[in-house]
């Protein structure tokens, strides 16, 4: 980046007058659990192929509450068919089956119990799973809303998947995957040393991998017969191994090349479903990094794209890219990658970041737009980069400025930014499952 970040915070020149525009072009949103009345803000957006809803942290349970608001009326009011997250395959695909009424996985494991399992295994989510299964059972099976996952970290689920159904429809094809996919079964456990075997030299089971998906998909009209959602759902799987497989290994050549791999493999994942189905539209839930036009970022300056970037030049003005962001409150993450999970408190956005801009305006929570005419002194003021803030699943408020901000031109990377001035962590399940709940309950055994 051409500027430092490691100088003095100090206040950015027209602060306070950006901070009145600001003011004026908001519009004051009720809280997020006032769900129809929050989500008839977004009324205007529902025409696009796919909206893409963000988060600056993974653990605000504002941000959740106020997607599956969103969501909700745009599934009620406006036909969308699919919500697609941040997660991986294989326990999005528990979720989905709980929602859609069909058979549950033979998996014991409960959803998202690997780490970080409060990003997906929480009260917010649960309680919008549990609304769109009673939605869904009003509805004919085959315009059922899916909730599927993008991400490509289940090498072991996965795996496990493709055998699984290969056992079930072509018992010889599953003994040989199992030849194929037993180079991997060392690294199933940790894949991120298979990374480190490759770039010292070891042979590598990329030829496996892309052998496998090969072979399953060349048979595809013989299984298909059989059931499709299920060959769907086999295939996705090997493609995610395939994926994996070239993640980890190029995940020490550098940054970009893993972080580029994964944002195309979930976007071509989005694709795909959106494919599936005649008059599509998909809502996606993920971070302000996935699904902002990263060209507007310095992640894209330093060579990185993502998801948003690639919708905006698949689809154009149709896709809506609406990130969201907070000045102080808690969060649910961790202090290190693996570690525990802690409620922490966000310290108040430094005085050079958009955020503080934000809460200069003084509104609790808003909707701020800057497309068309009338918004144009918006846009221009906010076009100069300044920081912007992002929370993964690990937040370490003592070095934040370096783990935690990045620049941006804000009005180029969203076309409008949800905003909660303060917010507090995300309620994480129990493991258990609730009494009375059917057992194809995803969340817990």
């Amino acid at each position: 980046m051409a500027d430092n970040l490691l100088t003095e915070p100090r206040v950015a020149s027209g602060s306070r007058e950006i901070a009145r525009l600001l003011e004026r072009a908001g519009e004051h949103l009720p809280a997020p659990e006032r769900g129809e009345e929050f989500g008839a803000y977004f009324e205007e957006f529902a025409g696009a192929k796919v909206i893409l809803l963000g988060e600056a942290t993974h653990g605000t349970s504002e941000f959740y509450r106020a997607r599956a608001a969103i969501t909700r009326r745009l599934i009620e009011r406006h036909d969308y068919t699919i919500v697609a997250v941040e997660a991986d395959w294989p326990d999005a695909a528990r979720i989905d089956r709980y929602v859609r009424g069909r058979e549950p996985s033979s998996s014991r494991e409960a959803a998202f119990s690997r780490f970080p399992s409060w990003m997906w295994r929480n009260v917010e989510v649960r309680d919008f799973v549990d609304w769109l299964r009673v939605h869904n059972e009003a509805c004919p099976p085959q315009q059922r809303v899916e909730f599927r996952g993008l991400d490509i970290y289940s090498l072991r689920a996965s795996i496990a998947a493709v055998l699984e159904y290969l056992d079930r429809v072509d018992p010889e094809q599953a003994r040989v995957a199992r030849e194929r996919y037993a180079c991997l079964t060392p690294w199933q456990s940790t894949p991120a040393s298979y990374g480190r075997a490759a770039l010292l030299g070891r042979d590598t089971c990329e030829d496996e991998a892309v052998e496998q998906l090969r072979e399953l998909l060349e048979r595809r009209l013989e299984y298909l017969g059989r059931d499709g959602e299920e060959f769907f759902d086999a295939a996705q799987n090997a493609r995610i191994v395939r994926s994996a497989e070239q993640y980890y290994r190029v995940m020490y050549r550098g940054a970009a090349d893993s972080w580029n791999l994964r944002d195309r493999h979930m976007f071509e994942t989005l694709q795909r479903l959106s494919a599936r189905r005649p008059c599509a539209k998909a809502v996606v839930w993920a971070h302000n990094s996935h699904i902002g036009n990263a060209a507007a970022t310095a992640m894209g300056w330093e060579g990185e794209f993502n998801i948003g970037e690639l919708c905006r030049t698949a689809h154009g003005r149709d896709a809506a890219l609406i990130g969201f962001g907070t000045d102080r409150g808690t969060v649910t993450a961790a202090r290190d990658w693996d570690g525990p999970m802690e409620i922490r408190t966000v310290l108040p956005a430094r005085p050079d970041s958009y955020e503080f801009l934000f809460r200069q305006a003084g509104l609790a929570r808003s909707l701020t737009q800057w497309q068309g005419a009338e918004h144009g002194e918006l846009r221009e003021a906010l076009s100069m980069p300044r920081l912007e803030r992002a929370i993964g699943v690990v937040y370490r408020p003592e070095d934040e400025l370096l783990s935690h901000y990045f620049r941006a031109v804000l009005p180029e990377q969203f076309d409008a930014y949800v905003w909660f001035e303060e917010s507090q962590a995300i309620t994480p399940l129990v493991s258990k499952r609730p009494q009375g709940v059917p057992e194809t309950y995803p969340f817990g055994v």
